[in-house]
């Protein structure tokens, strides 16, 4: 069956379950889009109790929470791109923070484009996109990012004196005075919510909710917060939710035995931050603190995310809005002796990914079926009974959120480039395959990792050349050369 015929029995499925084929009239669903910055699934929805975020649990509550989805780059604009494009980073040719899609893909529909199309008002805020990748064709009216100090008014007047200090300095450049100003990798501040950009950003999506519900067009709205990206700021209420002697640091400082060397960086977002070394192990000190400013940030976005989404309760627009929270990859906490993300690890690859939407027959129930990143976009097409694009790279799984305990996806994949290599990863039921490539020649394998995720969890062992694994690893590499392709589901009828 043609994979146009499997979006079609899809989209007949979810039609049905929704009841508007059947409700000729029926106002169309609105979506809100929120999108959160090197989120990882540790938090209360994802079993993480020591995580404070009520917000994100209560969305999960009334939601399908997918334990097991998967982003398609762990770093920010080739991740969102292939998320908003519905294409893998080999079609849209974005491996980094610079290139647009736009320029292998200058005809792509995106995934708010679709709804504008469609006669949607589509608004977006924060960070949807990487703001490198600017794209007006999506917006039906300019995307906005508010302006707002990175850090509290004290450290940004420290800041202010090392730039200063380092461009009189003798022998300084520009470029030396602008790492100063990059400043600590954590702060607590003593200042309102809405002196930092999430405040901001949240304050400007509650207002844009009331433009919005005295409209008639139905609405997709993409809310994008900036915690907890680095650094980790966040107002001092946040940070005094934790107890610093109760923060256990990462179990396995280390890496994964028989891995290639260049599979994992030297965290080097981490250490262009001020006070951070420039080389060899994080002290533990640093580390507890590094992770207790972490979960400040987390529990201050999800304070924000909370204040958008009462308001979309107060304004009686829960039950015709799709709700969808992404985070745009994971993250590494100390993890491999590594800190940020920027590889192919099940920490790095694995995202949170919550969405509810009116009438779900399991509200508050999870799933473990893999899914990616490139499977949102047909998804909310389906739900809001759209036609998408035929060149989809991902399939919609609709169908899970009426049965979360279908099985569904064999395989989930993802990649990432380092300087003559792709690492093409992936993640299957129980396992993880890893094979670096020649980008030149991709038939040149340079080293392979494979990873036994249940009988290690934390991927602290690279089984590729143990004997007793041969069988599965040559069952495993067929599976990978079949592609994505060869690991979509079957096609249901309705």
């Amino acid at each position: 069956m043609t994979m146009s015929r499997i979006l079609t029995a899809f989209a007949l499925t979810t039609l049905a379950w929704t009841g508007r084929a059947e409700e000729p009239g029926k106002p169309r669903p609105n979506v809100l889009f929120l999108a959160v910055d090197d989120l990882r699934p540790e938090f209360g929805a994802y079993g993480s109790p020591h995580v404070k975020t009520p917000n994100l649990d209560k969305l999960a509550a009334r939601g399908v929470t997918f334990d097991r989805a998967y982003c398609q780059q762990a770093v920010c604009s080739p991740s969102r791109s292939s998320l908003l494009t519905g294409m893998r980073p080999d079609s849209t040719k974005v491996y980094d923070l610079v290139k647009h899609f736009r320029e292998a893909l200058p005809d792509a529909v995106t995934l708010p484009q679709l709804f504008k199309q469609n006669g949607y008002h589509v608004q977006g805020m924060g960070k949807i996109f990487h703001p490198s990748v600017q794209d007006p064709p999506s917006w039906s009216v300019p995307w906005e990012m508010a302006q707002a100090p990175i850090y509290g008014l004290e450290e940004n007047r420290k800041i202010r004196q090392r730039k200063s200090a380092a461009a009189k300095a003798a022998g300084k450049t520009g470029k030396a005075a602008n790492r100063a100003s990059l400043g600590p990798a954590y702060e607590s501040a003593d200042v309102p919510d809405e002196t930092f950009v999430d405040g901001k950003i949240a304050a400007k999506a509650v207002r844009t909710l009331g433009e919005l519900k005295a409209g008639r067009e139905p609405f997709f709205l993409a809310v994008g917060f900036a915690r907890p990206h680095l650094p980790f700021v966040a107002p001092k209420k946040y940070w005094d939710l934790y107890d610093p002697a109760k923060i256990a640091l990462a179990p396995n400082p280390f890496r994964p035995e028989g891995a290639p060397d260049y599979a994992l960086l030297d965290s080097g977002e981490l250490r262009g931050y001020h006070g951070m070394p420039k080389k060899g192990p994080i002290p533990d000190e640093a580390a507890r603190t590094l992770k207790h400013g972490y979960y400040a940030a987390v529990s201050y976005m999800d304070a924000q995310v909370g204040r958008v989404l009462d308001e979309l309760d107060r304004l009686g627009l829960r039950e015709s809005t799709i709700v969808v929270l992404w985070g745009d990859h994971g993250w590494k906490l100390g993890e491999h002796g590594a800190w940020c993300k920027h590889s192919n690890v099940e920490l790095d690859t694995r995202v949170p990914l919550i969405v509810a939407a009116p009438d779900l027959a399991s509200p508050g129930a999870h799933t473990k079926t893999l899914v990616e990143f490139v499977d949102i976009y047909p998804t909310l097409a389906d739900l809001a009974g759209l036609t998408p694009p035929k060149e989809l790279e991902g399939v919609s799984f609709a169908p899970v959120l009426r049965s979360p305990d279908r099985a569904w996806k064999s395989a989930a994949f993802s990649q990432y480039p380092r300087p003559g290599l792709m690492g093409y990863s992936m993640r299957t039921d129980r396992f993880r395959l890893t094979r670096w490539v020649k980008r030149a020649d991709p038939s040149q394998v340079d080293a392979v990792e494979l990873y036994d995720l249940q009988a290690d969890p934390d991927e602290n062992r690279n089984l590729a050349a143990d004997p007793a694994q041969a069988e599965n690893l040559k069952a495993l590499t067929e599976r990978w050369q079949a592609g994505w392709r060869g690991a979509l589901p079957k096609a249901e009828t309705p």
